[in-house]
C-alpha cells in the first residue's frame, strides 16, 4: 500500500521567492517532527541556493499559522523533533535556532500561539491577516516560552508591554501587533499572500548580497548563529531543566487535559 498522506511541509518557488507552508491544517499546523525537518531542510536549501533571495513562511488554511507544539501527537507517543542531532540543533520547528542570511517573511494567517508565536518571532518581517493573533500562553500551563520566545519578545515589543504578554500569557491581536510595530502589514485574509509576495519581490529586486549582508549586520549573524543568543539558550536550558522537574510543570498539562483550573504549589 502506498502512503498517500500529504507532506507536513510544502515548498513552492515563484521567481526568487521560496514559500514554505506548514501543511497540517487539521492539526492547526502544529509542529511535529515532520514539520521540524521540513522547515529546517527548506531553510538550508534556501540558504544554499543563490537564486532564492527571500523566504516566506505561512500555514495552510485560514484558521492558524501555527498552534505551537503538537501536544496531542506527543501524548500519543509522537515526537516533536527528529533523532538527528544536527537537525535538532535547528531548534523548535526547525527554525527557532536556525537563522539564515536570506530575509524571512512570516505570512501569519490566523493564530500564532506558543511555539507558533516563537516561529513568528524568528521572522524578519511579518504580514498578518486581520484575524491573526499572537501569544505565549505557556505560563498558564506551568511551562515557559523556551523556544526563544522568552528572550525575543522583549526585544521586539516595547519592553513593558512585552513583559505583560509574557507574564500574563494573554494574546494580542493583529491590530495591536501593527501598533506595537510587531507586524509590518495587516490585511484582509484574501490579501495576505499577495501582500507578502509583493513585499518579498520588492526586497528581491535589491542586490541580494547587499540584502544578506545587511541582515547579518543587523542581527549580528556569523557562521549561521546570532551573537549573544548562545547565552540566552544556556539560560533557557538551565531554567527549563529546573522547571520541568517541578510539581507545577506536571500539574499544568494535567489540568489542561482534564479541563480544570490548575492548583499551583510553586514547587
Amino acid at each position: 500500500m502506498t502512503d498517500t498522506a500529504a507532506p507536513a511541509v510544502l515548498t513552492t518557488r515563484n521567481g526568487h521567492i521560496l514559500t514554505i507552508t506548514i501543511n497540517r491544517p487539521e492539526a492547526r499546523n502544529a509542529v511535529n517532527a515532520a514539520v521540524h525537518v521540513g522547515i529546517g531542510t527548506a531553510l538550508d536549501e534556501a540558504e544554499a541556493d543563490p537564486d532564492i533571495r527571500v523566504v516566506i513562511i505561512t500555514g495552510a488554511g485560514d484558521k492558524a499559522f501555527c498552534a505551537g507544539a503538537d501536544l496531542v501527537a506527543l501524548s500519543r507517543g509522537g515526537a516533536l523533533q527528529p533523532d538527528d542531532k544536527a537537525q535538532q540543533a535547528w531548534g523548535f520547528g526547525g527554525f527557532a535556532a536556525h537563522p539564515i542570511s536570506k530575509p524571512v517573511i512570516g505570512a501569519v494567517n490566523g493564530f500564532a500561539f506558543g511555539g507558533g508565536c516563537e516561529l513568528a518571532l524568528m521572522c524578519d518581517l511579518i504580514v498578518a491577516s486581520e484575524n491573526a493573533q499572537f501569544g505565549l500562553p505557556e505560563v498558564k500551563v506551568g511551562l515557559f516560552a523556551a523556544a526563544g520566545g522568552a528572550f525575543r519578545i522583549v526585544k521586539q515589543l516595547p519592553p513593558k508591554l512585552a513583559m505583560e504578554h509574557l507574564l500574563t500569557g494573554d494574546p494580542f491581536d493583529a491590530a495591536t501587533a501593527l501598533r506595537y510595530g510587531f507586524a509590518n502589514r495587516v490585511v484582509p485574509l484574501a490579501d495576505l499572500m499577495p501582500t507578502a509576495i509583493a513585499l518579498a519581490e520588492k526586497i528581491a529586486g535589491n542586490a541580494p548580497l547587499s540584502v544578506q549582508a545587511s541582515k547579518r549586520v543587523a542581527l549580528r549573524m556569523q557562521d549561521g548563529q546570532i551573537a549573544g543568543d548562545d547565552a540566552h539558550w544556556a539560560d533557557n536550558s538551565r531554567e527549563r531543566r529546573a522547571l520541568m522537574a517541578s510539581e507545577d510543570a506536571r500539574e499544568g498539562p494535567r489540568a489542561f487535559a482534564e479541563k480544570r483550573k490548575p492548583v499551583w504549589k510553586a514547587r
